[in-house]
């Protein structure tokens, strides 16, 4: 147990649920929330976590120093602005994906971080709350499939349109969609291939199945590079209402020995549950349990919060990650109701 005592800003998204629960799982405290107004996640926090207070004013919490962490999850245009006021009062800060939505905004954090020596730590849910992504890493560091190269991943969301508030569909607003949910998987592919970063070989987003939202990116993909080691995402918003549920997360790692998939979220019309690992190699054809694999990162970030580490996450790496996914979207090719 930590005792760690942390503070929820921000409720725009539900993703909030998740980042709260991963650190109470690692024995820390929810000091409280605040959020503007009436945003559509604030009830499902509320059942989730009753007995959390809702402060009338965030400066309450940034002047407590009591609470030395802040996740948030506010609208993506202002978690540059939380993070900054966060940090300068010397918060540590996990936020939600996208951390920031410019350059201007990653070089003013960058600047933040440096003078304050706080952590600003992006929350890679695809990779940090994904069970089978940590049995995978362990299953590549010891070589059951050989050098890595090349990673495949797929990132489908369920669009939920009566859920989404305006800002959603608004790239300048929520990053769009490379620069949005293509953190996820530029995260995965400079983590597994080793990588400090990489060269943007092609990237594109586009419109196809929404003609009605004139500025929204439901489709995207992006093609990396990083010395021998090349990687492929498609992102999208087409999840079937068939599915389960919000979509059917893929990824693929091929080695020189072997190769691993991971379905993350469902096995269609095979096993029941999440966290779906394969591996094939010279002497094994198994699928491999997941289920006691451990989600490290809540836990190892309450480490770093005490002891000033980087355990959980390097901050190199965060960096590298939100900058190349803002300079993929930036230079995308643009298709389908968004060419023209």
């Amino acid at each position: 147990m930590t005792g760690l005592r942390f503070a929820a800003i921000g409720l725009d998204h539900r993703h909030i649920y998740g980042m709260s629960e991963g650190m109470l799982d690692a024995g820390c405290e929810l000091a409280g929330y605040w959020t503007e107004g009436e945003p559509q996640p604030l009830a499902g926090f509320m059942k989730r976590f009753p007995a959390a207070e809702r402060f009338d004013t965030r400066q309450r919490l940034l002047d407590d120093r009591t609470v030395p962490l802040f996740l948030i999850a506010a609208p993506p245009a202002e978690r540059a602005m939380l993070a900054i006021e966060a940090m300068r009062h010397g918060k540590d800060v996990m936020v939600d994906k996208p951390g920031c939505l410019t350059l201007d905004e990653l070089a003013a954090i960058r600047t933040v971080v440096a003078a304050t020596g706080r952590i600003w730590s992006v929350n890679f849910s695809e990779r940090f709350e994904v069970r089978a992504v940590t049995r995978a890493t362990e299953l590549v560091r010891a070589g059951r499939i050989g050098e890595i190269v090349q990673t495949m991943s797929t990132g489908p969301h369920r669009l939920n349109l009566h859920m989404r508030p305006d800002w959603f569909f608004d790239p300048a607003l929520y990053g769009g969609i490379l620069g949005d949910i293509g953190t996820h998987q530029i995260d995965q592919f400079l983590f597994f291939a080793g990588a400090a970063t990489a060269e943007i070989v092609h990237a594109a987003v586009g419109n196809f199945a929404n003609p009605g939202l004139p500025k929204f990116e439901d489709w995207g993909e992006l093609n990396l590079k990083a010395g021998k080691t090349q990687g492929y995402v498609r992102v999208d918003w087409y999840t079937a209402e068939a599915l389960p549920n919000w979509g059917d997360g893929r990824l693929f790692l091929y080695g020189t020995e072997g190769q691993i998939e991971l379905r993350k979220y469902v096995d269609l019309k095979g096993r029941p549950g999440i966290d779906h690992l394969f591996l094939v190699n010279g002497k094994d054809y198994e699928y491999v349990d997941c289920a006691t694999a451990e989600l490290p990162y809540f836990r190892q970030l309450a480490d770093d919060v005490r002891d000033r580490g980087e355990t959980a996450c390097p901050q190199a790496h965060t960096f590298a990650v939100t900058e190349l996914a803002i300079r993929a979207q930036q230079r995308a090719e643009r298709r389908g109701h968004l060419a023209g």
